[in-house]
């Protein structure tokens, strides 16, 4: 039992000064003890101080697993690097790293979660960094804002455009951690571990060999520990050479307000009937148009809002298992869930470790991509990853980048304006009141797409509203299907104050798009 030590015992080994690398996703695989015993020993201490963190996916929630939230404290964190940061309903209180990031208090950087993974295999092999097209002329790029979150990370740049091949590149130089803090279900003595309680693998192998490779530290918190030699080879996912101390947490939660569901570990299978259908309203309409574009047999992947709703509309209209769906935590297959435990699947094919789902993702190997919208503009750029009013309200850009970036085709969706009151008939939708605003605005306030280089990589693009589908085309965007009951020049050329065209052979959107129960079938030929 020499690895088992106590969080306290643990949080005591780190430096001064260290690059601490944190797997987790949210809740989902946090060692949320862990993180909690390092600012504990701060506040008694004042040590470690000055430590810098990487985090792939956020760490913590705003739903009682605090995660990066108990280290957010000056004179403890100097530094923070993520793919993305707890976020929640604005009712809340702003975590206290946001505040953190808001007020300048740190250099923070929102680095795409892929981006993340690879540099951390980057420096394991000692390779000179990522060279990457993943995310140019987006918000990652140094022409805008190369990942700086904040004036103190704009002074210290982390990115660079380099020339290769003859070709342009990002370039991120290595940053070195010393430190890995991850997570999994069962240790054994000698530190083998293994996540048959885990809803995700995520990408604790790779964090822990880079620091192993550095003379770093790693520490696992595990839920339970086994004698040495119990544990079937093939279930260890992080061999006990690489882990250096291990801490026990009985009840360390699955994820979000989930103690334990063994359909998210995939040790049991649910009925398909016990999943819930979508509500019916106007969010339903969207993903029901958003799913008409699949095809039986397809591969597609899945963000948060709107989009998390297809899988549900397919489960309604009896095609549950025609596609299968991957998503960046690592599972494939089975129902992407929603809510609290988004992230996480139940009647899952297989679990992908997330760095190796990212490898997929930034190659564009699936068909297609679903993803939401907090706005879009005219030149067709998406922002999901800032919100200057609201920082919270989203979690930045996560994987989003790395999805986008070769995607054959993607599908966008959101509401038209926000705040809209529109009535649902069965022969069609009307705007019974005007949003406060639209979505289609002049300038998105961060490019997380970027329509410049989809149209010229040749991206297939749409942008699924209740009032229309618009297509991102070389003239702008073009609503290609209108929403009977929409008033085209009043309700999406004036709402949008002009960003949005209607094209003259634009067709009417199907009428089983606002019927309550099933449609009827998706269209698919």
């Amino acid at each position: 039992m020499g690895k088992l030590v106590s969080a306290a015992e643990a949080a005591a080994r780190i430096a001064d000064g260290a690059v601490v690398t944190v797997s987790s996703s949210s809740a989902l695989g946090c060692p949320d003890l862990v993180l909690k015993a390092i600012g504990a020993r701060f506040d008694a201490e004042g040590h470690p101080k000055a430590i810098t963190t990487l985090h792939p996916i956020a760490a913590g929630d705003m739903y009682g697993v605090k995660g990066i939230d108990h280290i957010a404290k000056d004179g403890l964190l100097a530094c923070v690097i993520g793919g993305s940061y707890p976020s929640g309903s604005s009712n809340l209180p702003m975590p206290e790293i946001w505040k953190m990031v808001v007020e300048d208090r740190i250099p923070a950087y929102n680095v795409p979660s892929g981006i993340l993974f690879d540099m951390h295999r980057d420096v394991a092999a000692r390779r000179p960094g990522v060279l990457t097209k993943v995310g140019l002329e987006t918000f990652v790029d140094p022409v805008r804002e190369g990942c700086a979150m904040n004036a103190r990370a704009a002074a210290r740049p982390i990115v660079r455009r380099v020339e290769f091949g003859g070709e342009t590149w990002l370039h991120f130089p290595n940053i070195v951690p010393n430190v890995c803090i991850l997570r999994a279900t069962t240790a054994d003595e000698r530190g083998n571990l293994t996540y048959e309680h885990e809803g995700a693998y995520l990408g604790g192998l790779e964090q822990a060999i880079a620091v192993r490779n550095h003379g770093g530290l790693v520490i696992a918190q595990v839920k339970r520990m086994t004698a040495a030699g119990s544990l079937r080879p093939h279930d260890v996912r992080v061999p006990g050479h690489l882990v250096d101390l291990v801490v026990l947490d009985p009840d360390q939660r699955q994820t979000t307000e989930t103690p334990h569901d063994p359909a998210i570990s995939g040790e049991i299978m649910r009925p398909w009937v016990s999943f819930h259908l979508a509500e019916h309203g106007v969010e339903k309409v969207i993903a029901r148009r958003a799913a008409m574009e699949l095809r039986p047999g397809m591969t597609a992947n899945l963000g948060f809002g709107i989009s998390a709703m297809v899988p549900r509309v397919l489960l309604e209209e009896g095609e549950a298992q025609a596609v299968t769906w991957a998503i960046e935590q690592g599972a494939v297959g089975g129902m992407p869930l929603t809510g609290f435990a988004f992230g996480c699947a139940s009647n899952a094919d297989a679990f992908v470790p997330s760095p190796q789902q990212f490898v997929y993702f930034q190659g564009g190997g699936f068909d297609m991509s679903f993803l939401s919208f907090l706005e879009v503009d005219a030149e067709g750029n998406v922002n999901v990853s800032k919100l200057g009013k609201k920082p919270y309200l989203t979690a930045g850009c996560g994987g989003f980048v790395d999805i986008t970036a070769h995607a054959r085709k993607i599908v966008f969706s959101g509401w038209f304006e926000a705040g809209a009151e529109v009535a649902i008939a069965a022969d069609g939708l009307r705007v019974v009141k005007p949003g406060k605003f639209s979505k289609f605005v002049p300038m998105v306030e961060h490019v997380t797409f970027s329509g410049a280089r989809a149209r010229a990589t040749g991206q297939e693009v749409l942008y699924v509203t209740e009032r229309c589908v618009i297509r991102l085309t070389d003239a702008g965007l073009v609503a290609v299907e209108v929403m009977p009951g929409i008033d085209p020049a009043r309700d999406i050329v004036a709402a949008s104050g002009g960003r949005v065209a209607v094209a003259v052979d634009a067709r009417a959107m199907p009428l089983s798009l606002l019927r309550e129960g099933p449609m009827g079938g998706l269209g698919w030929v």
